[in-house]
């Protein structure tokens, strides 16, 4: 049975992106790329919106607010053309221009509840926001994960990644800080029908 990550990198207040700022902030250092590096293969999950991102980056687009895309940006985005992806769409057209990736129209909660109950290995989705939050909320997700970069974009944030969560108890299974400033916190995730009540007598 394949396990699920969603796999977030974000702001200190909860933004997965920035207007004017580059990938990973600027902040991304050599422990964390050699971190990077080092992750296991996995099966990457988006959406529609992130396909044409990561696609159009991938196909050497510059990201909007960069003069040129940075050769840390460029190592991951061709990682990720490499790897195995997986695209939930109705909009999008095949045949799909970016390499490894396969197109799938089904209902994207039960097209993954198949793929962990069927597979092997590790799915790990890639911003998506929506998607991410349709799997928590289907109780699919068995390791939610969070990198956040030391800086609060309340002005120039995008993308505000909880607004709409339901409420999730975490319990942390790994924590780890990067390069003096970047931290990681990992957790399995519980999604709550209602907060605690109270503590029983």
């Amino acid at each position: 049975m394949s396990e699920l990550l969603v796999d977030f990198i974000t702001s200190l207040d909860g933004y997965a992106s920035g207007e004017g700022w580059p990938g990973f902030w600027g902040l991304e250092g050599p422990e964390y790329l050699a971190w990077l590096g080092e992750q296991p293969e996995v099966t990457y999950l988006m959406g529609a919106n992130t396909y044409r991102l990561m696609s159009g980056f991938a196909a050497g687009e510059v990201p909007e607010g960069q003069d040129e895309i940075r050769p840390e940006e460029e190592a991951s985005f061709d990682e990720l053309t490499q790897a195995s992806k997986v695209v939930f769409s109705s909009s999008l057209k095949e045949p799909l221009k970016w390499a490894n990736t396969t197109l799938v129209r089904d209902d994207a909660v039960e097209a993954v509840r198949a793929m962990k109950s069927n597979g092997s290995g590790l799915l790990s989705t890639i911003g998506s926001l929506s998607l991410c939050r349709s799997l928590l909320r289907a109780g699919l997700v068995d390791r939610f994960r969070v990198v956040m970069f030391p800086v609060i974009t309340g002005a120039t944030g995008a993308e505000r990644i909880y607004d709409g969560y339901p409420d999730v108890a975490l319990e942390m299974t790994d924590h780890r800080t990067f390069d003096g400033r970047i931290q990681l916190v990992e957790y399995k995730p519980s999604v709550l029908e209602h907060p605690p009540l109270g503590v029983p007598a």
